[in-house]
């Protein structure tokens, strides 16, 4: 699915790193750069690819996803704002299917900066009656790094709903996730974890609430291990769907839950709060341990 991304034909050379291509319904911005290929719709302001240079791609997108507009995109690292889950409709909130602008750009030797805005609009108030202006910040490099910025008076609930590939899901350990969790699984049920650490032996969804600030994702039979930095954050949910969900999804292969796993940076429990001259902010970093490192 990657290589497809970085064939599509150029609509529009914006700089000598980025151009404006057409993925589907969709307007995307590929980045080509001598460290990093990526690539984020403009729907959603949605990161769909990260690959530092001489590495296998990093974000998992589905193969069978549709890019329609004002459809979610499964896979990639869609932005949940201003509610997590089922809290009001559509899931997960609006921000992911609503058209966002490039409102500026930037590059240099190591990376490729980019800052995407969405302003609420007639659309945006039928669903939420607040005004807003929210700013996602790119830095994509031999690390990615992706800030939201919430400008505004209210609270929302918010996460960045990250997918990662892996080789073998069931060879997959997430650690540094802390003692705590809620299992959505389960109904909501609370539970303890004595090492903070998941495996994915089935279906899992889950809240964990007093998280460390880094999770590492052991995938060993991909053998690498993905440093997953939560920044502004109060929980980070891993979510995996198992076979039988994974069959039932029109927009996921039936085997598309053996190659990804979700590690999400979120404010679910704690929401983010924005008031006048001080907006909320979320962020997350990307870093894939070096070879050297990995014992």
């Amino acid at each position: 699915m990657t290589e497809k991304i970085f064939s599509l034909p150029v609509v529009n050379q914006i700089s000598p790193y980025l151009s404006q291509r057409q993925i589907g319904e969709l307007p995307v911005i590929v980045v080509n750069h001598p460290k990093v290929r990526a690539a984020i719709t403009l729907q959603g302001a949605q990161l769909i690819a990260w690959q530092p240079n001489d590495e296998k791609p990093v974000i998992w997108l589905s193969e069978k996803t549709a890019f329609n507009h004002g459809k979610a995109i499964r896979g990639g690292v869609p932005i949940c704002w201003p509610w997590f889950g089922p809290a009001g409709q559509p899931a997960h909130g609006f921000a992911r299917n609503q058209p966002w602008t490039l409102s500026a750009h930037d590059e240099n030797n190591d990376n490729v900066l980019l800052t995407l805005v969405l302003e609420s609009n007639e659309q945006t108030k039928a669903l939420w009656p607040h005004d807003f202006t929210l700013i996602a910040r790119f830095r994509l490099g031999e690390h990615c790094e992706i800030e939201l910025e919430a400008h505004g008076e209210y609270q929302a609930t918010c996460a960045l709903h990250s997918y990662f590939n892996v080789a073998d899901i069931q060879q997959v350990e997430v650690s540094g996730l802390g003692p705590h969790f809620i299992d959505k699984v389960k109904g909501g049920e609370q539970g303890t974890s004595a090492d903070g650490k998941q495996r994915y032996a089935g279906q899992v969804d889950r809240i964990y609430t007093q998280p460390e600030d880094c999770s590492l994702i052991h995938d060993k039979s991909g053998q690498r291990v993905l440093e997953v930095y939560h920044h502004y954050h109060s929980d980070v949910v891993t979510w995996n769907p198992g076979v039988e969900l994974s069959c039932s999804m029109g927009d996921m292969a039936n085997d598309g839950f053996q190659t990804m796993v979700c590690v999400e940076t979120a404010r679910i429990n704690a929401p983010m709060k924005s008031a006048p001259e001080q907006p909320a902010r979320l962020a997350t970093t990307f870093r894939l341990r070096k070879k050297r490192q990995i014992t």
